[in-house]
């Protein structure tokens, strides 16, 4: 039987580690961790479009280490608040437009509360602290009074 703190040490590592290239081997590994489709943020997604999603990340962030900063556990829920660190290495796609790779650090917070259905995620409501994290890459910048 799987535990949630198996579930959530299998999701760090599964988008921390590098993936098979061979994709059959990489949907296995995420069907084994979600069902197919899962509902992020509302919208439904594929195993294919989590992978692709997967290995876009794994390209834009080299040498990501993910850090627990909490967890909450309630019956077929489990909340991770989670740190990762790494280098932005490539493009990254954002809701202000797509990235270039920056060379810089990347520090980013992010909450996922996770709906568990027969042991598999079926469901994310994710959070990230993206404003942040393109503030310290540079993409953004505060307004001054003459900006308004």
């Amino acid at each position: 039987m799987t535990t949630t703190t198996d579930i959530v040490t299998r999701l760090l590592d599964l988008w921390s580690t590098p993936l098979p290239a061979d994709d059959t081997a990489a949907l296995a590994a995420f069907g084994a961790l979600y069902t197919d489709p899962v509902t992020i943020n509302g919208a439904a997604m594929s195993l294919a479009d989590l992978l692709a999603r997967a290995r876009a990340t794994q390209t834009a962030y080299g040498g990501p280490c993910r850090e627990v900063l909490e967890r909450v556990e309630a019956p077929g829920k489990v909340v991770v608040a989670f740190r990762m660190t790494g280098t932005h290495t490539g493009p990254i796609t954002t809701p202000m437009g797509t990235v270039p790779a920056t060379g810089l650090p990347v520090d980013l917070r992010v909450i996922d509360v996770l709906t568990l259905t027969d042991g598999r995620i079926s469901g994310i409501v994710m959070v990230a602290d993206e404003l942040t994290n393109l503030h310290r890459l540079g993409v953004l910048a505060l307004a001054t009074g003459d900006d308004r």
